[in-house]
This record gives C-alpha cells, sequence and structure tokens, in this order.
C-alpha cells in the first residue's frame, strides 16, 4: 500500500482493492446499529481525512471529492490558514454566546458580508448554525417586517429540515411526509426549469410564465399582495437538480416584488460564497435580494449561517431572534480566513476551473445518447441523464449507477434532482483533478450507456 502511494502523484486518486474496505466495513455495521436511518448514504465512503480536494478513507484509499462535503469546503478540506484560525482561536476562546455578550470576530465578519452582500446597501446580520437557520431567520424577518404572513416558495426548493425551512422545501416527498401540519401560508410556484418547462416553453419564446403564475394566479388568489411577505427563491436551485434560471427569470420577479411591496429573499446556502464564479450567484444576473440566507461555504466547514439583510429591515428588538451557538467566535474566524482565500484567488479559479469543465462537457449530448443537458455556473455544474433524448424520459437508475462506478473509480460525485448528477468541488481543484473527473465520468457514462442500449 506504502509503495502504491509513492508511486502516485498526491492530488489524485488511488484505490486499491474491493470497496468498501475492511475497516470501513466494520464502521458501516457501526453506524447501522446506532445512528438515525435517517441519513441517506449513496455509497460505502468512510472518510478519514482530507486535503485540499483530496478525501482519504479508513482503509487508505485516496478520492477526488468533487463533492466538497455538499459544496460546504469552499477552500478544500483542511486549509492550512483555515485550520491555523481555528486553532488559534480555539486555543483563546471557544465560546462566549453572542446572545448575551460581544466579541470581535462576530461584529468583524457581520462587518465584511455587509460589505460582500449583493447590491451596496447597508446590511445587517444574524448568525445561526445552518442554512435552515438562517431561512428561519428570513421567514421570521420577513413577517416581522411587513407585518405579512404569506410565502411564496417554489417546486423543487430545498431550504432545509428545521419546521419553518421544510414547509418552504417543495423537493421529495418522504423530507415532508409524517411531519405536518407545517408553517401555514407557504404556497408554491414552478421554478424556471427550462430544460423541463412546466409550460412547454422554450427559452427563446418563453414570456417568463413562472413569474407570471406568481403574478396573475398566486396574488389574485390565495397570496394577495397585502398578506404576501416574501418570496423565496433558490439562485441557482441546488437539490433540485443544479438548475440555472435565465437573466429574465430574475428582472421579472424582481418587477413583481417590487411593485408589489413583496421582500425578494434569496437562498444562497449552495450557490453562494464563490461557488459559481461569483461571489454570488445572483450577481451574473445583476439581481439583488433584500435579505439573504448563506451557509455551507462560509466557514470551510465550521457550522455557520447567516440572515443577512437590508439594515433597514433588521430591526427587531433584543430577543426577537437569536441562537445560542451561532456565531460562534472559532466559526467566525474560519469563516473570515474563507472570505479572505475567496477574495484572493478562490472565486477566481472556480471560474477558470467550471469554464474548464464545461467546455470539456458541453458537447457530451451529442457524444452519449444517455445525456439530456449539461448546465452550470462556475463549479455549481448539473450533468442529467435520461433515457431518451427525444422524449427527455428521466434516468434515475442510471445517474445511480453512473455515480456508483465514479466512486469505485476514486471520484465522488452525488446526484441533484430525480436523474441529475451534481459537479461541487472544492474551489481549489486544479485542473489536472477536473480532467480527471471528466475523464472518468466519461468512461462510466460510456458503460452505462451502452449497458442499457
Amino acid at each position: 500500500m506504502v509503495q502504491i502511494r509513492e508511486q502516485v502523484r498526491p492530488d489524485l486518486p488511488v484505490v486499491s482493492g474491493p470497496l468498501p474496505g475492511p475497516r470501513a466495513q466494520a464502521v458501516i455495521a457501526r453506524d447501522g446499529e446506532f445512528v438515525s436511518p435517517s441519513y441517506t448514504r449513496s455509497y460505502p465512503l468512510v472518510a478519514e481525512r482530507g486535503e485540499g480536494a483530496i478525501v482519504e478513507d479508513v482503509d487508505g484509499n485516496r478520492f477526488l471529492d468533487f463533492n466538497a462535503g455538499i459544496a460546504v469546503v469552499a477552500t478544500g478540506h483542511c486549509h492550512p490558514r483555515v485550520v491555523e484560525a481555528i486553532q488559534k482561536q480555539a486555543a483563546r476562546l471557544i465560546h462566549m454566546s453572542c446572545t448575551d455578550f460581544y466579541y470581535e470576530g462576530m461584529a468583524t465578519l457581520a462587518e465584511k458580508l455587509s460589505a460582500i452582500a449583493p447590491g451596496n446597501v447597508p446590511r445587517r446580520v444574524s448568525f445561526g448554525n445552518s442554512g435552515a437557520e438562517a431561512i428561519e431567520g428570513c421567514i421570521k424577518l420577513a413577517r416581522y417586517a411587513t407585518g405579512r404572513d404569506k410565502i411564496i416558495a417554489f417546486f423543487g426548493s430545498f431550504h432545509g429540515r428545521t419546521l419553518g425551512a421544510l414547509s418552504l422545501t417543495a423537493r421529495k416527498a418522504v423530507q415532508r411526509r409524517g411531519f405536518g401540519p407545517l408553517l401555514p401560508g407557504v404556497v408554491h410556484a414552478p421554478y424556471p426549469y427550462c430544460y423541463r418547462c412546466p409550460f412547454g416553453k422554450r427559452p427563446d419564446d418563453c414570456a417568463v410564465e413562472c413569474v407570471g403564475h406568481i403574478e396573475n394566479t398566486l396574488l389574485k388568489t390565495i397570496a394577495p399582495p397585502e398578506e404576501t411577505a416574501a418570496i423565496v427563491v433558490e439562485t441557482v436551485q441546488g437539490e433540485g437538480g443544479y438548475i440555472v434560471p435565465p437573466q429574465k427569470f430574475f428582472d421579472e420577479l424582481a418587477r413583481v416584488a417590487r411593485q408589489n411591496g413583496i421582500l425578494l429573499i434569496f437562498d444562497e446556502v449552495q450557490s453562494g460564497m464563490g461557488r459559481t464564479g461569483k461571489m454570488w450567484a445572483g450577481d451574473h444576473f445583476g439581481a439583488v435580494p433584500d435579505v439573504l440566507a448563506v451557509a455551507k461555504g462560509i466557514a470551510s466547514g465550521m457550522p455557520l449561517g447567516a440572515t443577512v439583510a437590508r439594515t433597514d429591515l433588521m430591526n427587531w428588538p433584543p430577543g426577537a431572534h437569536a441562537s445560542t451557538f451561532g456565531g460562534n467566535p472559532v466559526a467566525c474566524a474560519a469563516a473570515l480566513v474563507t472570505i479572505a482565500l475567496l477574495e484572493e484567488e478562490l472565486v477566481d479559479n472556480a471560474a477558470r476551473m467550471g469554464a474548464y469543465l464545461m467546455d470539456r462537457m458541453h458537447d457530451w449530448p451529442q457524444r452519449f445518447p444517455i445525456v439530456g443537458e449539461v448546465r452550470g455556473l462556475g463549479l455549481m455544474i448539473g450533468i442529467e441523464l435520461v433515457r431518451d433524448q427525444a422524449t427527455r424520459a428521466r434516468a434515475p437508475e442510471l445517474r445511480d449507477e453512473v455515480v456508483g462506478r465514479a466512486f469505485e473509480r476514486g471520484l465522488l460525485v452525488l446526484g441533484a434532482g430525480d436523474n441529475t448528477i451534481r459537479l461541487c468541488p472544492p474551489l481549489v481543484v486544479n485542473r489536472d483533478q477536473c480532467a480527471f473527473a471528466v475523464e472518468t465520468l466519461e468512461a462510466c457514462i460510456s458503460e452505462v450507456g451502452n449497458r442499457h442500449a
């Protein structure tokens, strides 16, 4: 095993022996006995350590991580500057709840988030521990600031699993089943999924019917403007399939929100923090929200979420909203270094590597009959697999087979939506690693396509 490792590059995978290995099998058995069965695992990876874009399992196999801990480790696994910041802060102060006391790191991070938030308008920040908590903050703030109770979200969305966030989520029935009644006042509209337009349109002849449904149906029937606090939208839909809306969707959505005094909330939990080659996915469209939900990549793996809102909106009184652990000093230290790394080089690297990947994969629908579409921004790319390109029949079983074969070859990818492969590597990924991912996926897609031809 040692000899094999010395013969290969440390930034590329090496897998020896069947997966899972013996130590991984033992861990999986203990997990099955004691851990909640609600967790979804696509393949038997038992991680032990990580560096950059490489993850090593308990049996010594190394994998190229094109998941980034589900778009979380933006700066890669255990970036030395992030590790150093965490260690230094942990040696000084691990916890001093911001609900009752002050500490400089939280104020500094809030100031930085205000500075980099879209729109160049004054912002205030409320901290939590996750994307779901950030969304809960958005819901509460929207209702408090407007005095209205209804919220419009979108089909296919995933905003989290806490009760309020789950009420906005409309991705899978299993995520909501058995937990009702959910938050009242939430209604859903079709998302601009152009490859599968719910209105049968194509981008060139679309009249933004998704927004038209909000304006001409929802606001005139079950969510009148005077009762609707906010529209909550993922700027790129994540768990729904890595779906990128057209420019005119954002233009029309902003118009409807503005004309009706409705707050526009962007969920940038998965698409933010440089993932799309800009700091925020909304920056690609010149779109500016009233409120922003941030998490995942914000602190390179430390638990942190933030609700970032216009200063004039976030004027609730002491006690109205808080979190004991939100804005923890160690997480804030990690976030400040993360943002510095993003601004220095990693946002630009995401744009370059994303362009390289799209250039390598743009012709896959012509080359592989089971590839329906390749879409994305920066390092947030979706590959949709179909049984037939003409009918666009979804192929979840083919997607899952490709994901499994990639794992066996040392590449970690996951699904999104019903039949899409998501690519969301750490933003430190290099060109050779991207080439390995492309070549591995090409081989897996070709094999699966030939097998099911």
